[in-house]
């Protein structure tokens, strides 16, 4: 089961963190139908949020057609992300956990490396790099 963490610097609503967590672990098969996101309470109970922010994710996940409630019992996966091509991909991950060694290694903290990752991508999007 998923378990959810909360980033109170990234700038992010709460509830999208949530959206974006179940989002990134159906992309990368962390999660597959059928699969049960924690319960309110037990979300709750581990972040330390309101009830009502657990709610409004799980209510978008279910508008994206990502979950589905079934009353009484819990919220499950009805869709997935995944790309299966993405497990054939290791070498690529280990790649990009030597460049984020050596980022670590020149002092550059989660903040600036996502920053420049993102940068990356955005450019790379816009250059129509394929």
């Amino acid at each position: 089961m998923i378990e959810f963490h909360l980033d109170t610097r990234s700038g992010v609503p709460p509830y999208q963190q949530i959206v974006q967590q179940v989002r990134h672990a159906l992309r990368l098969g962390l999660l597959e139908v059928g699969d049960q996101l924690p319960t309110v309470k037990e979300a709750v109970a581990a972040m330390a949020i309101n009830p009502n922010t657990v709610l409004k994710a799980y209510r978008e996940l279910e508008h994206l057609g990502l979950v589905a409630a079934r009353p009484g019992i819990g919220i499950f996966v009805a869709k997935t992300l995944g790309d299966h091509s993405l497990a054939a991909h290791g070498p690529l991950r280990q790649d990009l956990m030597r460049w984020l060694a050596k980022a670590r290694r020149a002092g550059l903290d989660d903040e600036s490396i996502e920053a420049i990752f993102r940068d990356v991508v955005r450019s790379a999007s816009a250059e129509g790099v394929a």
